[in-house]
């Protein structure tokens, strides 16, 4: 018997040549034929005893039944919906006890498991069929999820080992990231829904993953972020008014709120580092770092003569 051969039981070799027969009304020589289509694949059936009676009593079956067996069986396997298979065994006694009153055979113990396995090829048949709909990799997501092999998707899908195994990484970062998000939640799970989105938010949790793990609705989320909005917005003014605050201190007071004994001293100071350079840069810097006002330091560098007028005037 070939490979291919065994690879089928021998009752459902029988049946596949019963079912290429025009009539369930099978003569002598049609039998014949169907024994030496049987040898041709390897079997041996004309001249083996126990094999054509095996064949004889499946014929004299789809006399009784009018039709083949394997006509009804394919009808009820190609009728399956995966709703049906969610449970491989409880679909198959449930096609067996459809089939039974007619093909009680069916349940032999030589035939159950060979049903069972059919019923599981067309599960797999309609799991590939759904995952083809997918779009992305969302198909063979699909498969891996359903607990089938490497082998089997790659197979069954058209890829490549280095494909699935980009899907293999990209599952096993998604888990990584919801394992630390449950860390996360773990870490507020006193706090309100509201402050529990906000904690993920700050620590860069993807906004639909923090409304399927917190368990919330968009009305939340929306709350949270505009709530977090606001707070930036506020924090930006306030370090605004700072930075502000900030420069007007490092600046120095007006030349009006400088006193004018202050003030010559300003100026004898700022004379001083005009002596060292003339580089308008170099002046700044010194004054900035003598502390002396931005207001009389920009008189210096843009109208130097006019040191002397305010020098007059503070001295009265």
């Amino acid at each position: 018997m070939s490979e291919t051969t065994q690879a089928k039981p021998f009752w459902l070799l029988i049946e596949e040549q019963i079912l290429t027969l025009d009539s369930p009304d099978v003569s002598e020589p049609a039998i014949k034929q169907l024994a030496e289509a049987l040898d041709a694949q390897g079997t041996n059936v004309s001249r083996h005893g126990g094999n054509l009676l095996k064949l004889r009593w499946a014929v004299d079956r789809m006399r009784e039944a009018g039709r083949p067996l394997l006509k009804d069986l394919n009808a009820a396997l190609s009728a399956l919906t995966l709703d049906d298979v969610k449970d491989l065994f409880a679909a198959t006694n449930t096609l067996l006890d459809n089939l039974g009153s007619t093909w009680p055979e069916l349940r032999d113990p030589e035939h159950r498991p060979d049903v069972v396995k059919m019923v599981g090829q067309a599960r797999l048949d309609l799991m590939v069929a759904k995952a083809k709909t997918f779009d992305g990799d969302q198909g063979i997501r699909f498969l891996i999820e359903d607990g089938l092999s490497d082998e089997v998707i790659m197979d069954a899908m058209g890829i490549t080992a280095e494909q699935i195994a980009a899907v293999h990484e990209q599952i096993k970062k998604e888990l990584a990231e919801r394992a630390r998000v449950t860390t996360l939640l773990t870490a507020v799970a006193d706090k309100s829904k509201e402050e529990q989105v906000q904690h993920l938010f700050e620590n860069n949790v993807a906004e639909p993953l923090a409304m399927e793990m917190a368990e919330v609705d968009q009305s939340v989320i929306d709350a949270v972020k505009k709530a977090m909005e606001e707070a930036i917005k506020e924090k930006e003014r306030l370090a605004a008014e700072e930075a502000e605050r900030k420069r007007k201190e490092a600046e120095g007071p007006s030349l009006e709120d400088i006193p004018a004994d202050e003030l010559i001293d300003y100026i004898d100071s700022i004379r001083e580092i005009m002596e060292f350079s003339e580089e308008e840069k170099e002046i700044r810097v010194m004054c900035e770092q003598s502390a002396i006002p931005k207001a009389i330091v920009d008189i210096a560098v843009s109208d130097p003569d006019k040191l002397d007028e305010l020098e007059k005037n503070a001295q009265g």
